[in-house]
């Protein structure tokens, strides 16, 4: 025995002289002393009652023990006493095993009891009491387990999710849940069907259901799963009921949830079949099932008292003959199929009535057959849907008419389901192929914004903002056909709305204003470019009589005679003429008539502040049946900066021909200085000699004014030609241009051996213009004629340059033709040759303005410029109108 338990050797009295056996390490020793430690040292304090008095008074009995332990938990030890020579001996064995297992039983007998209770309560108890009992045994079971926090948690099918069902706090805990609370799914983290302690860092998502605080769950599990919690708050099982194992807290949840939840379901079938009833009574419809070979049918009561049957079972005949002849044998076949092969029955039959003035009364059959074998049954349900089948019919006759009416209109009609906030096309009538080409197909939300022109889409969305908000809208769009062109739609649309004043759907039209709208839109653009062209046009435009005094102007003019607008009617334009430039413009509007009523012309005015002014000018006549003038619209803008900017060129280009020439000007005027100075040098001599003759004096001095005279003539030609033209143009004659470019060019062309051929012109006609600048036409013509000579015989010595001026003339113009043997221009630069800044010359020789100059010199003269190569050399020839006299 002193291999096992624990054994002590006691003095008489009671004192531990020695320990031995296992356990006796298990003990807690007492603090060392002089005397050794009695037994009672090593006891629990209830169990000083058991030892009273000395070893020897212990004798014969069973001793149960309770001894301090090291390992926390007492030692539950049963043993006795016997003499050991001139000691006792106490012989000890551990009992803790037997013991925890007798507590055990003695507990799950209690639990048994307990959840037999709770069972049977909640089973008992009427229905309306079923929430209070549960609360009552859910405090009677927080009260027995120290549970601060209890509640159960039952699944919500419909919310797919947990829900407190009831709930008991203690008064001083804080309550972790509410009745009705919902805990979502966190729940269903939990895996395995035993009770779990649970630790929120292994289970975060049960936050929500326990707060930070410990909990303890215990599922409760049938066929459809775990369908029932018990959940324990600031509640640790192993710590605070260490004797209730874990099937007794399956026990105590299973007797709450499961007779609570037969309860709960059975109310529900009690109120489903209540509901199914109530509706099979509204809906006059109700079930029935065939038995055996179609032999008999039973009908729900509701059903067979709606039938004025008396029995809810009767044959099978008997039920069909109360279906109309037309509809009977098709039923019994579809019957047949539904017995034999299971094939689905949906059929709308009328009732058999003796009156067939009455209206019919229609009923929807259904069936099914289920199961297999010997349990296979044959069920189905009629319903009345007579209200519905007289409505289908007078919507049929409706709609036909509706129809006839829509296909008949000329606007597209269309209907617009309300969904999820958008409108969504669902009917369009048939007058939309022939106006659009489109079909139902072709309008899908989507499809059809894609089809509203660009820049109407904004006006589209708001126009669907505005239907939704006010109820009604009325917009006007672009839609695209199927052939790509676009149409202009009147649209006009009403929102419907339901009973609680949600919106359902849309019904509207388009009609197509395409032709209205385009010629609004003419007429809108036509008076915007009128305004755009009269009121701020950059342009004058004005209105005046053939007298010129004028009934209208816009701004610009009236800013440009330094008037308000409201003061040029009555205003005669003529007065800011020159009586020249007056009678030719009064003669140019005389020249209008119904087949040529435009005319243009450059008008030069004398305007307020400033020297002068040159308008172009263009009339448009006005007139009445006999072809009278009334009035004359005219449009004009400012010329004057182009005019004096080709003044400016002019000058510069004559300025330019003087410096070309300078060389051959000196050589003119130096010649005749040559000539006088000889002349005095001779008459000196002579004088110095004493043989001064009166005849030699006179005729040396009058070879010197001959010279002088000339060379005054140069200067006098070199003024003229330099300074500036005058502002009108005057009629002159072209020889005196002639004359004048010759004598500037001949002494030049002579000394550089370039051959002068001029033919005389015999005739006296008149151009206008102006002298000098046709001289410097000439000038430009020949000094250009030279320059290709003297390159052209620069290459070979032995060429004989010429120039040719002549002139003819006809009934209506006067023609000077230029013409040299240089060999001519190259045929892919005539086209060229007058392009301002364009030259042949060389790179710092020429300018690129001669000919530029000169074509727009004889163009404002009214003429024209024209080149081509002849056999020897290049021939230019300006060409103009003559002038006829008044």
């Amino acid at each position: 025995m002193h291999s096992v338990g624990l054994q002590m050797q006691l003095n008489a009295e009671g004192r531990v002289v020695q320990l031995s056996g296992p356990l006796r390490h298990l003990l807690v020793q007492p603090p060392p002393g002089a005397q050794a430690p009695h037994l009672l040292d090593f006891l629990l304090p209830h169990s000083n009652l058991v030892i009273e008095g000395s070893p020897a008074d212990w004798q014969g009995q069973t001793l149960d023990l309770d001894f301090y332990s090291l390992n926390g938990p007492p030692l539950h030890l049963r043993g006795w006493v016997q003499p050991l020579a001139d000691v006792w001996l106490l012989q000890m064995l551990d009992i803790g095993d037997l013991l925890l297992e007798r507590r055990q039983s003695r507990n799950r007998e209690q639990c048994q009891l307990l959840a037999m209770q709770i069972a049977g309560q909640l089973r008992l108890c009427s229905l309306t009491r079923l929430p209070e009992m549960l609360a009552e045994q859910l405090q009677n079971l927080a009260q027995r387990f120290q549970i601060p926090c209890i509640a159960l948690a039952l699944f919500d099918e419909q919310e797919q999710g947990w829900q407190i069902h009831q709930h008991y706090a203690a008064s001083d805990t804080p309550q972790l849940w509410q009745n009705g609370q919902r805990l979502g799914t966190g729940l269903d983290s939990l895996s395995g069907s035993a009770p779990q302690h649970l630790n929120l860092r292994e289970h975060p998502r049960l936050q929500g259901t326990f707060g930070n605080t410990d909990g303890f769950a215990v599922p409760y599990q049938d066929a459809q799963g775990v369908v029932a919690w018990l959940l324990c708050g600031y509640f640790t099982a192993p710590q605070r009921a260490p004797d209730v194992t874990e099937r007794d807290w399956l026990q105590i949840t299973a007797a709450l949830a499961c007779p609570l939840l037969e309860r709960l379901r059975e109310h529900r079938h009690h109120l489903q079949l209540e509901r199914l009833e109530s509706l099979q009574s509204l809906l006059g419809t109700g079930w029935w099932e065939v038995f055996g070979d179609l032999g008999d049918i039973q009908l729900a009561p509701s059903l067979a008292s709606t039938l004025n049957l008396e029995a809810t079972r009767l044959p099978l005949q008997n039920w069909l003959a109360q279906i109309h002849p037309a509809d009977r044998e098709e039923l019994r076949i579809r019957l047949q199929d539904l017995q034999d092969a299971s094939t689905p029955l949906l059929l709308c039959v009328r009732l058999h009535r003796a009156d067939d003035t009455l209206a019919p009364v229609w009923y929807r059959l259904q069936g099914q057959a289920l199961g297999v074998g010997k349990s296979r049954r044959v069920v189905g349900f009629m319903l009345d849907i007579s209200d519905i089948k007289n409505q289908e019919q007078n919507a049929a006759a409706a709609h036909a008419r509706l129809n006839n009416l829509i296909a008949s209109s000329p606007a597209v009609i269309y209907l617009q389901r309300y969904v999820e906030g958008a409108l969504q096309p669902v009917f369009f009538s048939d007058s939309l192929m022939p106006l659009l080409g489109w079909t139902l197909a072709d309008c899908a939300p989507g499809t059809l914004v894609a089809r509203v022109h660009p820049d109407d889409r904004l006006q589209y969305f708001e126009r669907t903002r505005q239907l939704l908000r006010k109820g009604s809208v009325r917009a006007r769009y672009r839609l695209r056909d199927s052939r790509g062109g676009y149409h202009w739609l009147l649209d006009e649309a009403r929102l419907l709305r339901d009973d609680l004043g949600l919106p359902v759907e849309a019904v509207g039209l388009w009609l197509d204003v395409t032709d209205a709208t385009l010629a609004t839109e003419q007429v809108r653009q036509s008076e915007e470019r009128y305004r755009i062209l009269v009121e701020d046009s950059p342009a004058m435009i004005c209105r005046y009589l053939p007298d010129l005094t004028l009934t209208f102007g816009n701004r610009p003019l009236a800013t440009y005679l330094e008037l308000a607008p409201e003061q040029l009617p009555g205003v005669n334009l003529g007065s800011w003429m020159s009586g020249e430039q007056r009678d030719a413009f009064i003669r140019r509007l005389n020249h209008l008539s119904p087949e040529f009523p435009v005319s243009s012309a450059e008008i030069n005015l004398q305007l307020p502040g400033r020297e002068h002014a040159w308008w172009v000018w263009s009339d448009r006549g006005v007139f009445d049946e006999q072809g009278r003038l009334l009035e004359v619209q005219a449009v004009g803008r400012d010329n004057t900066e182009v005019r004096r900017s080709q003044q400016q060129l002019t000058q510069s280009a004559k300025m330019a021909t003087l410096g070309e020439m300078a060389t051959g000007l000196a050589h003119e005027i130096n010649q005749p200085l040559n000539v006088m100075r000889m002349a005095v040098v001779n008459v000196l001599k002579r004088l110095n000699n004493g043989d001064a003759q009166v005849d030699y004096l006179i005729d040396k001095l009058t070879r010197i004014d001959t010279q002088v005279q000339r060379a005054a003539r140069v200067v006098d030609h070199l003024r003229v030609f330099g300074r500036r033209s005058e502002i009108e143009q005057q009629p002159f004659n072209p020889t005196l241009a002639i004359e004048g470019t010759l004598s500037l060019l001949s002494e030049d062309m002579h000394d550089k051996g370039v051959d002068l051929r001029i033919s005389e012109c015999g005739f006296e006609v008149q151009v206008r213009g102006h002298v000098d600048q046709l001289e410097q036409v000439l000038i430009n013509l020949m000094v250009n004629a030279r320059d290709a000579l003297l390159d052209k015989r620069e290459a070979n010595p032995g060429f004989k340059p010429w120039i040719s001026l002549y002139t003819e003339r006809d009934t209506h113009s006067v023609r000077l033709w230029v013409e040299d043997n240089g060999g001519g221009i190259d045929p892919r630069l005539l086209e060229r040759i007058f392009e301002p800044f364009f030259t042949t010359k060389a790179v710092g020789v020429g300018t690129g303005l001669g000919l530029s100059v000169s074509y727009g010199i004889v163009e404002n003269m009214g003429g024209k410029l024209s080149v081509r190569n002849s056999a020897e050399g290049a021939r230019f020839c300006i060409e103009l109108p003559i002038v006829v006299p008044d």
